[in-house]
């Protein structure tokens, strides 16, 4: 049968709990009772045709408490008069409660609404927005208070996470939550002592003026008579984002390729340096003045994602050029080519018009499905080739 059971009463209110309105009207104080649930019950023919599954019925409805029952008068030439069901309210917030076995939770949760309206009520709205994630932190809600007391004490603090004292908090728990007091955070704190073009986890530190772990970057010297560090020993050298832009370097080509692999095994050659790429975090490359005054050279995957790279790379470096992603170095390792998991196919803008033509063929499959040449599977020598007719040309 379709009638709606008492089960069905419950899966009603449990939506209610389960998107937050139950626990949300504690803080804002609208009200969501009383309320009637949805009843499917019996048609005319189904009372006459079934009418020992009604009474079966009715009598499972009225077993449950926490609702209340109105009933309906209903006549009928075979069964006579019969009260049956008409509609189903639930009369208060504790009604509800206790039809889903949440009381516990709300009155747990009603003590943090009354911490936080005590000591940071500016933060009220975002309890009525995520009730559910702060009956998640119950355990953690008073650190967390405790966290936005010191950061309004000092704020953008110029520290790191590290260095807050604050009992029973540590940078551990402080990483932890770092999305959650961003949402706080932004609530209570002064609009100018938030740096509102930053945003989400990954800059948490920055948002809020506290120091972050420096960028580093990693690099070799090809060129013995350039090398920065004494002695005949490989120049593989990492050093922190600020220190990068300062470098002396006298390079005058860089190259920057993805594979670790062929960062190391990267050649000597006169006048270049070769950079550990960073992906499509180029924005700490581009702070170095130096490096604009470079040629450069982008080593990637030939692949839509590797051309999206080149095209990022772009932004910063608009003068940057491929090296090794073209269709000749393509064809010549075509018993090299592995798969792509998941091929771009959105316009990239910065690419030269040889590069849109192989790139364009690659993200609608006309070489092949999806088909992708990682750079450590070209052939060494291809690439020792390359790089003598790349020095020679720049000798020209």
């Amino acid at each position: 049968m379709n009638w709606t059971t008492p089960a069905d009463l419950r899966a009603q209110v449990e939506r209610l709990w389960n998107k937050g309105f139950l626990l949300a009207s504690m803080v804002d104080g609208e009200t969501l009772f009383p309320r009637r649930l949805t009843l499917k019950k019996p048609t005319s023919s189904e009372l006459a045709d079934r009418f020992e599954d009604v009474r079966t019925w009715i009598a499972e409805l009225l077993s449950v408490r926490h609702y209340r029952i109105v009933m309906r008068e209903v006549r009928h030439h075979v069964i006579g008069s019969n009260a049956v069901p008409d509609e189903i309210w639930i009369d208060t917030p504790d009604d509800a409660l206790a039809l889903i076995g949440k009381g516990r939770d709300a009155r747990r949760f009603g003590e943090l609404v009354e911490l936080t309206r005590e000591r940071q009520p500016a933060i009220l709205p975002w309890l009525s927005r995520r009730p559910l994630k702060v009956l998640e932190l119950a355990e953690d809600w008073r650190h967390l208070l405790n966290i936005i007391d010191w950061m309004r004490a000092h704020p953008r603090p110029g520290l790191y996470l590290r260095q807050i004292d604050i009992q029973g908090v540590h940078t551990k728990f402080i990483e932890a939550h770092r999305a959650v007091l961003s949402g706080l955070l932004d609530l209570v704190l002064r609009p100018e002592t938030v740096d509102t073009e930053t945003g989400g986890v990954n800059q948490f530190c920055r948002r809020y003026g506290f120091l972050d772990k420096p960028l580093r970057i990693r690099f070799r010297v090809l060129d013995p008579a350039l090398a920065l560090l004494p002695g005949s020993a490989d120049q593989d050298i990492t050093v922190t984002q600020d220190a990068f832009s300062q470098l002396d370097s006298r390079v005058g080509r860089v190259f920057i390729t993805e594979n670790e692999v062929n960062f190391l095994a990267f050649p000597n050659l006169s006048d270049s340096m070769v950079i550990f790429g960073a992906g499509y975090g180029f924005e700490m490359l581009a702070q170095a003045k130096w490096l604009h005054q470079c040629a450069i050279y982008y080593w990637g995957d030939i692949d839509t994602h590797g051309f999206a790279i080149l095209d990022q790379l772009r932004a910063y470096f608009p003068h940057a050029q491929s090296f090794l992603m073209d269709r000749e170095t393509l064809m010549a390792h075509d018993l090299l080519w592995v798969i792509e998991p998941q091929p771009l196919s959105r316009d990239l803008v910065r690419l030269s018009q040889e590069e849109r033509a192989l790139y364009d063929d690659l993200r609608d499959n006309r070489i092949g499905s999806s088909i992708r040449l990682e750079q450590e599977r070209i052939r060494f020598g291809w690439v020792v080739t390359a790089l003598v007719s790349l020095d020679q040309q720049s000798r020209i």
